[in-house]
């Protein structure tokens, strides 16, 4: 099967997937997510609105730079004389050389070349309008962060999804193991004529629910594959290797303080900075929006030559320094100057929110931390004693002083047993990621 990765516009992005796909590479936690923090789809969407954002701020650059346009004209005109009020008369006779009425004067041929070049010289305004398109692309740039972070902590719990999926696919094999021993002892004594038929059909039954539980958990770790591949921008076929088992992921023995968590949280989460990028622009387009009542000072020359015909053109020249005020608009600058401060405040409250729900973020994690920490301990002494049960029920069974049910109960109970292990370990990693999430470190996932 040709294994392919999706073409990343980042050279270290392709080199690493095509690492993980063509060469099998085993594939940690932390390589699930910083390889998701790298090429994920929702990425390609912010870096574009990225370079939409750096190309409106060259827009407003352009504003200060002069401008210089050039045209060459080659027209006849007429006018009517009565149009501009041209009075003529003869100076002898004192009659009037044109018609009072109008007179049709032309057509006059004329050829004019010429460039002109309008140059601001000062203009607070635009330069401020550049500025705030500088820091919308600033807060464009933190907002990709913000999107790989979220892309990170999607691909690190969709990976302890998947080694939960083989973990459990792992143990329903270990119990199709010993159902087949269970099985295979049953038909022994029943042919030596120690044991019963009844025996042997609970066994087969048993071997039969395990083999249906087999088949389930196998697609199950196939699905979570591919969706391991999705959030990480994998190819759909491309072969993936878990470097990690469910119950080879670290378990802390410590936790960080509440202090310390909320503290990481304030400064390294991406979010967090991307909206107070997003609102440090917006106030920077709202000074722009004030300094447009400023005055603008504009230099403008104007240079040509112009003729009746190509063989004799004369120069001609315009040039001047303008100073424009800005004294009414019918309140449109007030209105949108009003509008820009409104976007403002919603962005400072949902900051305000996002720093709550970031402290809420962090304290639960604590708490989910903690909880399932417990948890494993407590399932792992209900496995142990489980594992325990079958093999005391084994023993007695092949002793012949007891039937296999006792047998398959306690299979039943060590099946349980395993599965609560297993979503135990799965839902430590799943709240380890979450602190990590909520710290803004979950790249910094080993």
């Amino acid at each position: 099967m040709k294994t392919t990765v999706r073409i990343s516009t980042i050279g270290t992005t392709i080199a690493l997937a095509a690492s993980v796909a063509a060469a099998q590479t085993p594939l940690s936690l932390g390589d699930a997510a910083r390889l998701a923090a790298r090429q994920n789809g929702a990425l390609d969407v912010a870096r574009a609105r990225v370079d939409q954002a750096a190309s409106r701020a060259r827009q407003r650059r352009g504003a200060l730079i002069p401008n210089l346009a050039a045209d060459v004209q080659q027209a006849e005109r007429t006018i009517n004389s009565a149009t501009f009020g041209f009075t003529f008369a003869n100076p002898v006779t004192g009659q009037p050389l044109l018609r009072p009425d109008g007179e049709l004067i032309g057509p006059v041929p004329t050829v004019d070349l010429r460039y002109r070049v309008q140059a601001p010289l000062l203009d607070l305004g635009r330069y401020a309008g550049w500025r705030a398109a500088q820091a919308a692309t600033t807060a464009a740039s933190a907002d990709v962060e913000a999107q790989a972070d979220l892309a990170a902590a999607a691909a690190a719990v969709a990976y302890v999804r998947a080694v939960r999926a083989d973990a459990q696919f792992s143990a329903r094999q270990a119990d199709s193991a010993l159902a087949a021993d269970l099985v295979r002892i049953a038909r022994d004594q029943l042919q030596a004529g120690v044991g019963i038929a009844l025996d042997v059909t609970r066994a087969e039954s048993q071997l039969a629910a395990v083999r249906a539980q087999i088949i389930a958990a196998r697609n199950d770790r196939s699905r979570t594959l591919l969706e391991l591949k999705r959030v990480t921008g994998l190819a759909p076929d491309a072969a993936v290797l878990l470097a990690d088992s469910l119950a080879g992921l670290p378990v802390a023995s410590s936790l960080p303080s509440p202090d310390a968590a909320l503290g990481a949280a304030m400064e390294q989460r991406a979010d967090l900075r991307a909206l107070e990028a997003q609102e440090r622009a917006q106030l920077q387009a709202a000074r722009a929006i004030r300094w447009e009542r400023t005055p603008q000072l504009g230099l403008v020359v104007d240079h040509g030559v112009i003729g009746r015909n190509w063989e004799r053109l004369l120069p001609t020249y315009t040039w001047g320094v303008q100073l424009s005020f800005a004294l009414f608009d019918g309140f449109r600058r007030t209105a949108r100057l009003e509008e820009q401060v409104a976007v403002a405040r919603e962005t400072e409250a949902r900051l305000k929110d996002l720093r709550t729900q970031s402290t809420l973020e962090v304290r639960t994690a604590l708490l989910d931390l903690a909880s399932s920490e417990e948890q494993v301990t407590a399932v792992a002494e209900r496995l142990r004693l489980a594992e325990q049960e079958v093999a005391q029920a084994q023993d007695r069974f092949e002793a012949g002083v007891a039937g296999n049910a006792d047998v398959i109960a306690a299979l039943l109970s060590l099946n349980q047993a395993r599965t609560l292990r297993n979503n135990a370990l799965a839902e430590y990693q799943t709240a380890r990621v979450g602190l990590a999430r909520a710290m803004g470190a979950v790249r910094r996932l080993p």
